[in-house]
């Protein structure tokens, strides 16, 4: 079988690429100019170069069977907010068209658990839960919510799709790095000496990618799978980074209001001055909840593997180590 994927260089998307080639799978990725092609080095995959708002995508479809369309575009900076709706909402509207007219049998989509958002009081949702998309913090999570709507109108309009919605991925090939991976990076670096109360669903990228090639296989059409695995506060991670690494976590806790006065300065104030910011003030609001999630029905309708946290956070460690020297 010949697969279609999209954002094939990146985290989630060059580790599904390595799964699917594992399991006898071709490959065909859409990638763009600029894109680096680090996480493709030496795999044997077909490359089209082209954008997810490209009019001819069906045409660079053809001869696949499935399409995989993991591409997104993540930021949390408020002057990305149009590069944001073009990409992910507009992108995803494009291509799940584009797949319509290729005859593509079977669709799997990377949405996010950012489009299911939080619970108020902390707990874990499940894919039931749905925040208003008024509540959703920031336009990354809100163009993720939209994006989701385009893959159930396509659904409605007979596209067979299933739809993942991965929590916070870790380990290896976390090129940009992903805000997770910066964590381990700063934490590598010394660069953490607080912490802020905030929690995270944590799981290993191969179990993510695993969970796109399940739910291609036994998913049911329409619905949406939660890939996560463990509920860790941020203290929780850094102690398990700290005997990791021997190196040692931040033992205090910052209140909110200082991040976020510090947010507000930086993207509003400097910015405005021509400086380049370094602290996203949606970040910093997304910082005050704690992201928890049950990802139950991918394990049990799926098979969804559960690997070790801990040792994803180890594989994410070597991996950044090695890239930083």
């Amino acid at each position: 079988m010949k697969a279609f994927l999209t954002g094939a260089t990146g985290f989630v998307g060059g580790n599904l690429v390595r799964l699917l080639l594992q399991q006898g799978y071709q490959v065909k990725a859409l990638v763009r100019s600029t894109s680096s092609l680090a996480n493709l080095n030496g795999l044997d995959v077909e490359l089209v170069y082209g954008d997810l708002n490209d009019p001819d995508l069906s045409c660079l479809m053809q001869g696949c069977q499935v399409l995989f369309h993991v591409a997104a575009c993540y930021s949390l900076w408020q002057r990305d907010r149009q590069n944001l709706w073009q990409s992910n909402v507009l992108g995803t509207r494009n291509i799940l068209q584009a797949a319509q007219k290729a005859k593509i049998e079977r669709v799997v989509y990377t949405s996010s658990v950012a489009a299911i958002g939080v619970a108020q009081d902390g707990q874990a949702v499940d894919e039931t839960h749905q925040s208003p998309v008024e509540k959703l913090i920031g336009n990354y999570k809100k163009s993720k919510y939209y994006a989701e709507l385009e893959a159930i109108a396509a659904f409605k309009d007979g596209l067979d799709i299933v739809i993942v919605n991965p929590a916070t991925p870790i380990g290896a090939r976390d090129i940009k790095p992903t805000p997770t991976g910066e964590i381990v990076v700063r934490f590598l670096q010394g660069k953490m000496p607080f912490y802020t109360h905030t929690g995270l669903n944590l799981i290993d990228v191969d179990d993510v990618a695993w969970g796109h090639v399940l739910a291609l296989e036994k998913g049911k059409s329409g619905d949406r799978y939660i890939l996560g695995n463990q509920n860790l506060t941020l203290k929780q991670i850094l102690e398990e980074l700290a005997k990791i690494t021997n190196l040692s976590a931040p033992q205090y806790a910052i209140p909110h209001f200082i991040p976020y006065i510090a947010a507000w300065f930086d993207e509003i104030v400097l910015s405005a001055l021509g400086k380049t910011p370094t602290i996203a003030l949606e970040g910093v609001k997304m910082a005050q909840q704690q992201m928890f999630y049950c990802s139950d029905k991918a394990i049990t309708q799926l098979g969804l593997p559960q690997s070790s946290v801990p040792q994803a956070l180890h594989k994410a460690v070597t991996w950044h180590q090695h890239q930083l020297k």
